[in-house]
């Protein structure tokens, strides 16, 4: 009896860049991402197009080169906006007030909401990398909201345990905490080991 083997599929990740500030995580994320072999399908709202050209040099175009496939925040009918599509979830990096609210209420605007809201009733992993600070009741019940409807909200704030000397080690940092809740690890950061890489820095090697 013939047997058909079906072909292992190559693991598939959406990534949401919203209007906030801090673009360069969601940069960093798809670059990672390549490197891991990691499918990635990128949507880019309108308001992220506009931070984009306010925080680097890069176009439009050499974002959506940085991902597999990508989509305009109006394409409600990309794949990414159905449940059938199968992928390990979606990060939205940065994520905006606007977007965040959109996804907490599932009243979803645009593709890049749609597809937060998809994987969230799909039991995907959803990871909302929040920018907003500080913060008033209605930004906080957002976040309740979210969470309460399967979303991980993870504001990027830094880590200083292992001494960065560099944005890019800040942001690596962050990144590869955020890779962690998808079982990736891309060896970006030194890991707490207790305290023994801090301790040997001291003079005498002591706490």
């Amino acid at each position: 009896m013939q047997q058909h083997v079906i072909p292992a599929r190559r693991r598939r990740m959406t990534v949401g860049i919203s209007g906030a500030t801090g673009i360069i995580y969601g940069l960093r994320i798809l670059q990672v991402l390549r490197s891991l072999d990691i499918e990635t399908h990128l949507v880019m709202s309108k308001p992220g197009e506009r931070t984009l050209a306010h925080e680097t040099m890069l176009k439009v175009r050499d974002v959506r080169a940085m991902a597999d496939f990508s989509y305009g925040d109006a394409d409600i009918g990309a794949a990414i906006a159905s449940g059938s599509f199968r992928t390990m979830g979606m990060i939205v990096a940065p994520c905006s007030v606007r977007s965040l609210s959109a996804i907490a209420t599932g009243n979803t605007d645009g593709l890049l909401t749609r597809a937060a809201d998809v994987c969230l009733k799909e039991r995907r992993q959803v990871v909302l990398m929040f920018r907003e600070t500080p913060l008033h009741a209605g930004h906080i019940r957002s976040m309740a909201q979210a969470t309460e409807n399967g979303a991980i909200v993870f504001p990027p704030v830094p880590a200083f345990y292992d001494r960065p000397t560099s944005l890019d080690e800040i942001v690596n940092h962050t990144v590869g905490r955020v890779l962690d809740l998808y079982d990736l690890d891309a060896g970006l950061f030194d890991r707490w080991n207790g305290g023994s890489k801090a301790a040997a820095a001291r003079p005498g090697g002591d706490a």
